[in-house]
């Protein structure tokens, strides 16, 4: 009986429909499947008890600030500023690139709103200066997934939901991955474009610093306000979400980016997004109280001990799986799945819940430029006109490289948890 659940699974699957219904509705066949039909009258209480919470509060005006961004006008101004810093550097277009992705990921949290926006803008001015179109879209693409990790951060506050981990103390240690993230990505930059030969920006193209900073400091605020109002504890994440909206309503209009109709097409895009996670929170819950029955993570503890995995094996082993995961799954998807399922584990084997969320969350954005469904590659591939398995090709230096960031991560937890640790929101 229970063999026919994972065939009803992909059934629904290949029918097309969403993963969230997907999911919730192979956990009930499951439910009768594994004779727990009777604990069917206590889901909505299961359900209602993993959307109830907190710090889930937060998300839909995360998502609502950087619609709201995103749609205002910054990009221009980020690209400027960025140039203004780095455009005269050998390759300068390619390190624009990837410092405007720092700027954005402090604005939106969104890999794919960045790879779009920047692919939009940046990408055809670079193949106009002599970069060739497929490095110009690799590099677009590779530097995007800055913006998951650099708080404010979706998937942070996801994981942090899930887990029951501070989103501040979340948003402290993605600091500094983010950071290094961005300075890997610029070193191999700068050996591609004295291999290959990149330009300069030329002098008179410029942009001057001052009024370029100036026109950039709205943008460039609204990560300062957010982090340092919940760090130095005047507000909460949910407060320095509310405050973030307001603060991109003002950057929209200082702009002039902003209309009535953009405003409505945000609020409306930041209720589907926001829905759909809502969703799929609900049909995992469903999944995960039947594991619970099951006593799968158990299980699985005692699997990982039979095997005589130890604290870093079975961390290893869970980030081979994240991998594979992050290359078929939507992120939120991959974390509420297999999170309460794995993570577990790990903690009761002493790893840090805060360097445990910035590992899962960092593994998986490699999953958005890693075929075959790398959800950056595919929006890249799209706006730019790339063939998606030549923008793959092309983009592969890179993801070995974000894979070195992650296993310096992995083996020095430190990187993660020292801001964390320096305003006692992590363990010593």
């Amino acid at each position: 009986m229970i063999a026919l659940v994972p065939v009803a699974a992909l059934v629904l699957l290949a029918s097309g429909l969403a993963i969230a219904y997907v999911i919730g509705g192979a956990t009930v066949l499951a439910y009768f499947a594994t004779d727990h039909s009777r604990y069917l009258a206590i889901l909505p209480q299961q359900i209602f008890s993993k959307i109830d919470v907190f710090a889930l509060m937060s998300m839909p005006l995360f998502i609502l600030a950087g619609e709201l961004m995103n749609r205002g006008g910054i990009t221009s101004a980020l690209i400027n500023f960025s140039m203004a810093l780095v455009g005269r550097l050998r390759g300068g277009l390619g390190h624009v690139n990837i410092l405007t992705s720092v700027f954005f990921a402090g604005i939106s949290g969104s890999a794919v709103a960045d790879a779009a926006a920047l692919s939009n803008t940046l990408v055809p001015e670079m193949t106009k200066r002599g970069y060739t179109l497929t490095y110009a879209s690799a590099v677009t693409a590779a530097s995007s997934i800055i913006g998951p990790i650099v708080p404010p951060s979706i998937i942070l506050i996801f994981y942090g939901a899930l887990m029951g981990t501070s989103v501040t103390a979340l948003f402290l240690a993605g600091i500094i991955p983010g950071l290094l993230l961005a300075a890997v990505l610029i070193v191999m930059n700068a050996g591609y474009a004295s291999a290959q030969d990149h330009p300069r920006v030329a002098r008179e193209d410029m942009p001057p610093l001052l009024p370029t900073l100036v026109k950039s400091l709205p943008a460039l605020a609204l990560p300062v306000i957010i982090l340092g109002g919940i760090v130095l504890g005047w507000m909460t994440p949910t407060e320095a979400a509310a405050v973030a909206v307001v603060v991109a309503l003002f950057a929209g209009w200082f702009y002039d980016g902003l209309t009535r109709a953009s405003i409505v097409e945000g609020l409306q895009r930041t209720a589907m997004l926001s829905g759909s996670i809502f969703i799929i929170i609900s049909a995992v819950s469903a999944l995960g109280h039947l594991g619970a029955l099951e006593r799968i993570p158990e299980a699985i503890s005692d699997t990982v001990t039979s095997l005589g995995l130890g604290p870093v094996g079975y961390l290893l082993l869970m980030n081979l799986i994240f991998i594979v995961a992050g290359m078929v799954m939507d992120i939120p998807v991959a974390l509420a799945l297999l999170v309460p399922l794995l993570a577990p584990v790990a903690l009761a084997q002493g790893a840090d819940p805060v360097h445990l969320g910035i590992v899962i969350c960092f593994n998986l954005c490699i999953g958005l430029i890693s075929p075959p469904m790398g959800g950056c590659l595919l929006v890249v591939s799209t706006v730019t006109g790339v063939n998606y398995w030549k923008l793959a090709r092309a983009t592969l230096p890179f993801v070995f490289a974000e894979m070195l960031v992650l296993g310096l991560l992995i083996a020095f937890p430190k990187i993660s948890l020292w801001l964390p640790q320096a305003f006692g929101l992590a363990g010593g």
